[in-house]
């Protein structure tokens, strides 16, 4: 089987480990969606651009991050297999992103395009209960327990528990780069290690 034809079952997978997904809905989604691989360091969706698309990951790993004024870059996300990058608010708004999404390693996605799925979204009953209980699951209960995390838990903490519920990312990311996502300096993550 080639590489897109098992990018395509893996997506078909992943979306009816949330709701069954009909012959029908799948085959209109087919037709809007491509295979398209990246390299890495490649952008996949840029700062400042309207993005016209969201991407489902089968292999590779991307970064989602904003860079403040004095040019400092702070990782929102990261994106491995089986997830969707995309500029989510942007997409809803038809507005410039306000970070960048990059590959940190050779990648293969399904790009989604967006304005298409909206309308199959609006005719599909599945489509729309796939989106729900995505919606619930990484966007409302994930962003709270992070949120809650940034406020009540220290650095160490932080660490702790990025280790706990990513550990196939720990081999993955520089230390650089956990440490952006975690909000500290990769010094002070250096001195948490030892610690632990």
């Amino acid at each position: 089987m080639s590489a897109t034809a098992d990018a395509f079952n893996e997506l078909k997978k992943t979306m009816e480990s949330y709701a069954p997904i009909s012959p029908e809905t799948w085959a209109a989604l087919v037709t809007i969606c491509k295979f398209r691989t990246l390299s890495k360091h490649q952008v996949l969706y840029a700062l400042g651009e309207i993005p016209p698309s969201f991407s489902f990951v089968y292999s590779g790993l991307f970064r989602s991050f904003i860079t403040d004024e004095k040019g400092a870059e702070y990782n929102k996300n990261f994106f491995y297999e089986g997830t969707f990058p995309g500029s989510m608010v942007a997409l809803l708004r038809h507005t410039p992103s306000a970070f960048t999404i990059v590959a940190l390693e050779p990648a293969q996605i399904i790009e989604i395009d967006f304005p298409a799925y909206r309308a199959l979204l609006l005719q599909r009953d599945d489509l729309k209960l796939f989106q729900i209980y995505y919606l619930e699951r990484n966007w409302l209960l994930a962003k709270d327990a992070r949120e809650i995390a940034i406020v009540q838990e220290d650095a160490t903490q932080r660490y702790v528990r990025f280790m706990r519920e990513y550990p196939f990312l720990l081999e993955r990311l520089s230390q650089h780069h956990i440490a952006s996502h975690l909000g500290i300096t990769p010094t002070q993550l250096s001195r948490i290690r030892k610690k632990l």
